[in-house]
């Protein structure tokens, strides 16, 4: 009998572990994760970005995690020897209706308490010589990491403390009694007094595996990068953002240098045929059918038709997306954008249609599923787990 199991071995699920057994070192622990590697999804295809809150609305579940999360992320960094960058973030005015959009960031950015410094496009060129713009803002709180080995520092804690980590272990049925829950799975069962389920991209599928019906389904979108020659190392040094539209989604394609040195553009957003789609020809009947026999999925697609038909097409014509990023960096050329994997990102969806934007948990008497976790949930990964280890003990 375990005391905590955790269902998903990403970013989210390893802090929570890693939370638990700095809790109750006595107790026993067990992470499953149906991959053969830990961060195999959304964790070791993010874009590396540690968030400082610009976008985030005051007071919200993202503005709050992500703030304390922008500290406790470089904190745990330097004590297990991780690298990062703080480089700092611009956000990118090109017209003046943008100019307009990046006066109202800059008060929400002063909500949020962040550090920022608003620069005309002389005071832009001699931070970037090779961006253009009418108008920025830097956020210096922003920086960059490498995801993939802050959660195999997490796992490492999780086993030097006694913890438990099976891959290669994916659930089948979870059964919840009054003083346990059963969780099988393709080795064998498992029995444990709570579970904390950080499914990802499978966060409504594992739910229904206990029995519930949440009202909500996981969209998967396909975000794909482009990766710029090694000879276009060094054309920046800080992460360079559009303005984002809020009639729109997502954030828009933006140019980040990796701790490697390398810069990526993007990411486009793209539905994904398949749930874990990382390629345009990974193409899932069942999982389309199950997408459009959504309500709230037919409804997002028809209210961002036209959204969803300008990223296909951006997909498909890498000069389209080239010119997206030529908007404020025009000496890009064709030849710049080398290929780069892709990632897919897990986005709830209400039966109503909206995209749920804030983090969502569902709890039973003995379990808590993260059922929504948007960006900057791999910053926030650390007071995110603090907060389900409170909620876990109100289920004790």
């Amino acid at each position: 009998m375990y005391d905590d199991m955790i269902i998903g071995g990403g970013i989210i699920g390893l802090a929570v572990a890693r939370e638990l057994t700095r809790r109750r070192p006595q107790s026993r622990l067990l992470l499953v994760e149906k991959e053969e590697r830990l961060s195999a999804h959304q964790t070791g295809h993010n874009s590396g970005v540690i968030h400082a809150g610009v976008y985030y609305a005051p007071d919200s579940l993202k503005a709050t995690f992500c703030k304390a999360g922008n500290r406790a992320t470089r904190e745990f960094c330097d004590g297990h020897g991780i690298p990062y960058v703080d480089c700092g973030k611009l956000v990118v005015a090109i017209t003046e209706a943008e100019r307009d959009r990046l006066g109202q960031l800059w008060q929400r950015i002063k909500a949020n308490g962040l550090e920022r410094r608003w620069l005309d496009s002389r005071e832009l060129a001699e931070y970037e010589p090779s961006i253009r713009g009418t108008t920025a803002i830097f956020v210096p709180a922003s920086g960059i990491v490498d995801y993939r080995a802050v959660a195999q520092a997490l796992a490492d804690d999780v086993i030097a403390a006694g913890g438990e980590i099976r891959c290669a272990t994916q659930v089948t049925a979870i059964h919840e009694y009054p003083d346990e829950i059963v969780v099988e799975t393709s080795n064998r069962a498992f029995h444990t007094r709570r579970l904390t389920v950080c499914a990802g991209l499978m966060a409504d599928r594992v739910a229904r595996l206990q029995g519930l019906n949440p009202d909500f389904m996981i969209c998967p979108f396909r975000g794909e990068y482009y990766r710029l020659k090694t000879e276009r190392n060094g054309c920046i040094r800080r992460m360079i953002y559009p303005v984002p539209d809020p009639a729109l989604p997502f954030l828009g394609v933006h140019l980040t240098p990796m701790v490697n040195g390398s810069i990526t553009v993007g990411p486009n957003a793209v539905l994904a045929f398949a749930r874990e789609g990382y390629r345009k020809t990974d193409v899932s009947l069942a999982d389309s059918a199950e997408l459009l026999g959504f309500p709230g999925i037919r409804k997002m697609l028809a209210a961002n038709m036209r959204f969803g038909l300008h990223e296909f097409g951006n997909s498909i014509f890498k000069r389209r997306y080239l010119h997206q990023v030529q908007l404020y960096c025009p000496s890009l050329t064709l030849d710049d954008l080398q290929p780069h994997p892709a990632g897919v990102r897990a986005q709830a969806v209400g039966r109503d249609g909206a995209l749920i934007s804030d983090f969502l948990f569902l709890t039973t008497r003995r379990s808590l599923h993260v059922c929504n976790a948007p960006s900057p949930a791999a910053t926030s990964a650390l007071p995110i787990a603090a907060y389900i280890s409170n909620r876990l003990d109100d289920l004790s």
